[in-house]
């Protein structure tokens, strides 16, 4: 059976928790706790020190000075301004800002003030700049800098750069929201510069916009003086053209010619469409009656333009009613009654008008036709006469509102610069200012800084955060088995016990008997309690051999061995062996001779039992050491002679504990975990990186070892107890050893009964 087919719920628990990654707000906590005495230390220490380095820093004064910019500034009269600025627009308050700002004004302020003869403007080398120039000096080396001989104006430029520089790092500008009011700040270690250079600032933008302002007027006064006169010369010659041009065409109302002529064309062109209706109209008529035949009457009083013309009609209600008579008459008098052949005159007599009529009607159209041909030619060249008056006359008008513009445009353009000059020449001594005070700046009593008391607390706050911060970093880089949690979630194993740390000399191992004595009381009670749950959960498996392995060396697994063995040898017939042929500790632990026949002896049939082994009356427990070192130990433990020592002493014995190398170090533990009902995995707290764990244990369950679970061994229990809730894993009161003997007691009756 595999070792995830022993612990599957362990397994799909790991699997589980390694899937979801829930947060354990626990385990944050227990860091803090852990760690919280060396942040508050080290931030306690680090506040002190800067204490110490806030207390040298010298003190910084700040003076605020108000401006209220001019929304509207004060005009002489109403007219725009020259200088092209719209004072009701966002930008314009957001420019005046960076004016003040600007190196220009900057600048003057320096010069004004004598900024640089002030001691905080004066280039000081830093710290920094001097260990450069000295590590350069110590190390000839290093690359030097070309040295440049500079004239004495850049020399002067490099100093007001450096001036600009420095003053633009103690000048602030402010403004306040919502309102046209900027408060300019200045920092300095002197209250009075402070107070003087805010103030020199308001006053210098102040200035240097009036002088701005001043010079801009002027320069426009002359440049409209220039230009008004050319554009009176240009406006003179765009009239006298006009004249010209009225004169020589002998234009009076050209707007009025050009409606008549407009008015005269639209009716032609509307008379011109009639007439080529009518045309139209006749001649399909005539085409009509071509296609019927002139001699053909009957179908041509089938056309309708016929029928609907009078005559025809008031001769066809003769017909008619000539018919009416005749039918009457017939109905008394017979066909050659007087009356009836007067009737039958008059009918045809009408008939034949109607024919007449029909004819005189077709040769009237013919002549219509022709008249209308006449008059659409007619009223043709008179509009082509017409449309050739109409395009001289319009082009005319074109030529003269063209000139006409040009006269209108040069006098607009002449009156505006007229009206500005005029207005530049009155107002040109005048200039409103752009801002004004509405608080100066007073010389400032306490410094602004540095605020030594919250630059302590903001530290030691500071402090406290990074500390806590390099914890968790150290945590989370901390890939070791700390607690149990790591053991059953991460490592996916059962967590069997642990064994506290023991103070013991360095370099030395633990007492052998120091589980016996009295003040190993806890060390005694974690190891009963390792026994007891190994013992429960093996209580339905033939568990009789026992290996205990590691993955490297150091990490306890022969104290581990050696002190299980002690605890089941109070209850049973134990036997200890140290398969460890590599670098074998039991013979020094227990006193035993290094030349005594152990293990290995005994495997190779040369020695008996009893002189492969050594009774420990203080313990009940039998040891059996290595032996002689074979040179080949893993292919002595793989021998079926040692599988057949083992199925010997597993009928002499009830358990059997083998200490054996580490798993990374050699593959001796992998061949006696074959032969092992159990393996004990030993993890050195704090101290064994997961990869080699895991990398152990897999290459345990590679070969099908039994692993019952992993013990945590020298765990520091001043800082695992309240860090990692190990109290319950080690018993004062001896209750497990009860529990323990009650079943072991019920193991041994039922191998009697069997």
């Amino acid at each position: 059976m595999s070792n995830t087919e022993q612990f599957p719920n362990v397994v799909k628990s790991a699997n589980t928790a390694n899937n979801d990654e829930v947060i354990d707000l626990r385990q944050y906590f227990k860091i803090i706790n852990k760690y919280k005495w060396r942040v508050f230390f080290l931030a306690f220490f680090v506040a002190i020190f800067a204490a110490v380095i806030t207390i040298k820093m010298t003190p910084i004064y700040r003076a605020t000075a108000t401006l209220l910019i001019e929304a509207e500034q004060a005009k002489a009269i109403s007219f725009e301004d020259v200088m092209g600025v719209d004072a009701s627009r966002k930008e314009y308050y957001l420019t005046q800002f960076e004016i003040i700002k600007s190196k220009r004004i900057a600048k003057m302020v320096i010069e004004r003030l004598h900024l640089a003869e002030q001691t905080e403007f004066i280039k000081k080398e830093s710290f920094v700049s001097n260990a450069k120039n000295f590590i350069k000096s110590s190390l000839p080396f290093l690359p030097k800098s070309k040295q440049i001989d500079y004239t004495a104006e850049e020399l002067a430029q490099q100093q007001m750069q450096f001036l600009l520089g420095a003053f633009s790092e103690r000048l602030t500008i402010s403004p306040i929201r919502k309102t046209q009011l900027v408060n300019i700040i200045f920092e300095s270690e002197d209250a009075k510069l402070a107070a003087k250079v805010a103030n020199a600032v308001g006053d210098v933008y102040i200035e240097n916009h009036m002088n701005a302002k001043m010079g801009v007027t002027q320069k426009v006064e002359g440049w409209l003086t220039s230009r008004l006169f050319d554009l009176r010369i240009r406006l003179d010659k765009s009239e006298e053209k006009l004249q010209n041009y009225r004169e020589q065409q002998n234009l009076i109302d050209v707007e009025g010619v050009v409606g008549l002529i407009s008015k005269e064309l639209a009716q032609t062109s509307q008379q011109l469409v009639q007439s080529r209706l009518e045309k139209n109209k006749l001649e399909s008529i005539m085409r009509v009656v071509n296609e019927y035949g002139r001699n053909n009457l009957a179908r041509l009083e089938s056309i309708s333009e016929i029928t609907s013309h009078k005559v025809i009609q008031d001769v066809k209600k003769e017909v008619i009613k000539t018919e009416q008579e005749v039918s009457k008459l017939a109905e008394v008098y017979g066909a050659k009654h007087p009356k009836m052949i007067a009737a039958r005159a008059e009918l045809n007599a009408v008939k034949t008008n109607l024919s007449k009529q029909i004819r005189e009607l077709v040769t009237g159209i013919e002549k219509e036709v022709k008249t209308a041909n006449a008059n659409v030619q007619a009223l043709n060249k008179e509009l082509v006469r017409i449309r050739a008056e109409y395009q001289i006359i319009t082009r005319k008008a074109y030529n003269y509102k063209k000139l006409k513009r040009e006269v209108a445009t040069n006098q607009k353009i002449y009156n505006a610069f007229f009206s500005r000059s005029k207005e530049t020449e009155v107002t040109s001594d005048f200039s409103a200012a752009v801002a004004r005070f509405t608080d100066r700046a007073y010389t400032p009593v306490l410094p602004v800084k540095p605020k030594k008391a919250l630059i302590i607390l903001l530290t030691f706050v500071a402090t406290v955060g990074l500390g806590f911060v390099i914890a968790f970093v150290i945590e989370a880089l901390n890939n070791t088995v700390k607690s149990s949690s790591d053991v059953e979630n991460k490592l996916a194993q059962r967590m069997l016990g642990l064994l506290p740390m023991v103070a013991h000399k360095h370099n030395t191992d633990l007492n052998t008997h120091y589980f016996f004595e009295e003040k190993a009381r806890q060390f005694s009670e974690s190891v009963r309690t390792l026994r007891t749950s190994f013992v429960l959960t093996q209580l339905d498996k033939k568990s009789k051999v026992i290996e205990v392995t590691s993955s490297i060396p150091n990490e306890g697994k022969t104290t581990i061995s050696t002190n299980l063995a002690f605890s089941l040898a109070q209850m049973e017939k134990v036997l200890l062996i140290d398969a460890d042929m590599r670098k074998p500790s039991i013979c020094k632990r227990f006193g035993i001779p290094a030349y005594h026949a152990g293990l290995s002896n005994f495997i190779a049939g040369s020695e008996s039992f009893d002189d492969c082994t050594f009774f420990d009356e203080k313990s009940n427990l039998t040891v059996m050491p290595c032996g002689q070192l074979p040179s080949n130990p893993l292919e002595l433990l793989s021998s079926p002679k040692f599988a057949k020592v083992l199925a010997d002493l597993s009928e002499k014995f009830d358990r059997i504990v083998i200490d054996t190398a580490p798993t990374q170090a050699v593959s001796d533990s992998l061949i006696v975990s074959r032969y092992a009902d159990a393996v004990i995995y030993v993890v050195k707290a704090d101290s064994t990186r997961f990869e080699l764990i895991k990398s152990g244990l897999s290459r345990l369950i590679d070969v099908d070892a039994k692993i019952a679970g992993v013990v945590l061994n020298q765990v520091d229990m001043s800082k695992a107890g309240h860090l990692y809730g190990y109290h319950g894993y080690y018993d004062y009161y001896g209750y497990e050893n009860d529990a323990v003997k009650v079943k072991v007691e019920e193991v041994k009756a039922e191998k009697k009964i069997a």
